[in-house]
């Protein structure tokens, strides 16, 4: 009787195990299909626990994870339920995306293309693998790549969008126009379709239109984070006259140097500017008259009005032609500069920055190796002098200054004392610029928007001379001009002629 008893309690406890089981599963593909991947990877995770051997779990959770950007964990799964069915080609492509994700761009495009010998017409696969030869700078495999994708999906908003994107950096605005613009039809809300509409924009100089469509900028995924909302009222067409109008300085040390142009024309409209910027930059822009300067340490002063930097040419109109203060907006302190100039060498000092900041997204295509510094050296009477901070200062050979540039302000005095800068895209550059200090910019084949295409000078700044790679990673070609034209320099004269910083 026990026995009979016992068993039919088991067999009572199993089946209700199962029902759960089942109600949990349930659940996480009904949280999966909602797009509620946070809910869904918890309900699914414990579903497996319970029934680890569960394919369908494991898949299922294999997409819960990808929707919700846990790239690591979709690894461990799609790997462990590829051992069981390795011809699953969206377990392929979810290994991909994650291995894109996480920086493995060559690992991504082998996962793909298994997908795609799988399931050729997925359109999905074409496009990841496009972003995956983005990554890894093969651009004209990208473009295939994405242009597969739309004949397969010609309603694929994020195709039309990355086409543009590859466009603009193979310098072909219009068509790159043209992508973007099908993508924003499609999903008009796209603010990734936006960003790289205005980029390609911006790249040929179409600043008012451009500007407009950086506003999106703050809607992107990977920017929006950066722009918490303040209080009160923005500024757009308000008039500022009579109104403290508090600026916020964004993105990186370049980007606000760069617009911080536009306060004296807040002055200007009758408005009081005050930039808020984080500390490294306060006592650099405290030398701008009539601007009062508070760091992102401390709490917010008292406004009328905000505005974020880079709308400000948006707001005032700019063009090409009307880029305001492109000669000097910013000053050093003379004793600082004084200080400097007893520190360094005689004759003409150079100062070099080779290398920007390494958690920049594109650092490795606009750092330069440091052995290509060695070919600049043996330069007759020019006295190199290290810009850089960091890891990257010990590799120019030069001495480290790094002690003594405690801020912006610091390295503006050290700036000041050289007679020339020449530097790769990072806010040193912005800064001998904004000091219209003669600079030469050292660019990558596919720039910044802000540095355009096809010119030796910058609308931005009159002192920048610009010097460009002629093919995609050809740094050598570049140096290569800066020793000829250095060599030039002072050979024909010394001191520098006050044309130094102008295009040839």
């Amino acid at each position: 009787m026990h026995t009979v008893t016992d068993r039919a309690g088991t067999q009572a406890s199993a089946t209700l195990a199962l029902i759960e089981d089942q109600a949990l599963y349930v659940s996480g593909l009904r949280a999966l299909r909602n797009d509620d991947a946070e809910a869904a990877v918890c309900l699914l995770t414990r579903t497996l626990r319970r029934q680890p051997d569960h394919r369908g779990i494991r898949r299922n959770l294999v997409r819960a994870l990808l929707m919700s950007g846990r790239f690591e964990q979709v690894l461990v799964h799609a790997n462990a339920a590829l051992d069981g069915t390795p011809d699953d080609a969206e377990l392929h492509f979810a290994r991909g995306t994650a291995l894109n994700a996480l920086g493995e761009a060559s690992r991504a495009c082998a996962a793909f293309a298994r997908a795609l010998s799988l399931q050729p017409d997925h359109a999905a696969s074409w496009l990841n693998m496009g972003n995956a030869s983005a990554d890894l700078d093969d651009l004209e495999s990208a473009e295939t790549l994405y242009r597969t994708a739309l004949r397969l999906d010609p309603a694929c908003a994020e195709a039309h969008a990355s086409l543009g994107f590859i466009l603009t950096r193979q310098g072909n605005l219009t068509a790159a126009i043209e992508a973007c613009e099908a993508a924003i039809r499609l999903r008009p809300d796209f603010a990734e379709a936006h960003w790289n509409l205005a980029v390609a924009l911006l790249s040929g100089g179409d600043l008012p239109r451009g500007f407009a469509e950086y506003e999106w900028r703050k809607r992107h995924p990977r920017y929006r984070l950066d722009f918490p909302e303040l209080p009160g009222l923005a500024l757009e067409g308000a008039d500022p006259a009579g109104r403290t109008i508090l600026v916020r300085a964004e993105q990186g040390f370049g980007d606000a140097i760069q617009f911080v142009r536009y306060l004296p024309m807040i002055r200007a409209a009758g408005g009081i500017p005050v930039l808020l910027c984080t500390p490294p930059l306060v006592k650099l822009f405290q030398s701008m008259p009539g601007v009062q300067v508070v760091s992102t340490s401390g709490k917010l002063p008292d406004f009328d009005l905000w505005v974020d930097a880079m709308s400000l040419p948006r707001l005032f109109g700019t063009t090409l032609e009307s880029i305001p203060f492109c000669d000097r907006y910013l000053s050093a302190d003379p004793l600082r500069v004084e200080a400097w100039r007893g520190r360094l060498p005689d004759g003409a000092r150079v100062g070099i920055a080779l290398s920007g900041n390494p958690r920049h997204q594109a650092d490795r295509r606009r750092s330069i190796s440091p052995d290509l510094f060695r070919s600049l050296t043996d330069v007759a009477s020019v006295s190199f002098v290290n810009l850089q901070h960091g890891d990257a200062a010990s590799g120019l050979g030069l001495p480290d200054l790094t002690r003594w540039m405690t801020d912006y302000a610091e390295t503006a005095a050290l700036i000041e004392s050289l007679d020339l800068v020449i530097a790769v895209d990072t806010s040193v550059a912005h800064l001998a610029g904004a000091l219209g200090k003669p600079v030469w910019l050292l660019l990558a084949h596919a720039p910044d928007w802000r540095w355009l295409l096809g010119r030796t000078d910058s609308p931005w700044y009159r002192s920048m001379r610009l010097f460009r790679q002629e093919t995609a990673g050809d740094w050598a070609g570049v140096m290569d001009a800066v020793r000829r034209d250095l060599c030039q320099l002072f050979h024909s004269s010394w001191p520098f002629p006050d044309q130094v910083g102008a295009g040839p």
